[in-house]
């Protein structure tokens, strides 16, 4: 299957469980800014992701929202204003 490239924002309510939703995103992509990341996911990479996450976060308190921005290596309309990111190329990322 191929990679997708993901948008992954979150907010969470609690210092602690903030830390290892974290710990859990560098792990499977970029950090865009303080709690956005952007992930080239394959299909089992999306799911083993979303049950870490799942496992942490308190659903009453906390939200994550994720945005599929397509095929990884498609030209992703990813803008930004003031200091740009580099955005990590095609592929997975390595930790």
């Amino acid at each position: 299957m191929a990679r997708r490239r993901h948008l992954i924002a979150y907010d969470i309510a609690d210092p602690t469980r903030l830390r290892r939703v974290a710990k859990v995103m560098e792990a499977y992509g970029q950090r865009l800014q303080y709690s956005v990341f952007l992930c080239d996911l394959s299909g089992i990479e999306n799911t083993r992701w979303m049950a870490e996450i799942l496992q942490i976060v308190n659903l009453s308190e906390d939200s994550v929202v994720t945005i599929d921005l397509g095929p990884v290596g498609n030209p992703t309309p990813v803008r930004s204003i003031g200091v740009s990111r580099r955005l990590p190329t095609a592929g997975p990322t390595i930790v």
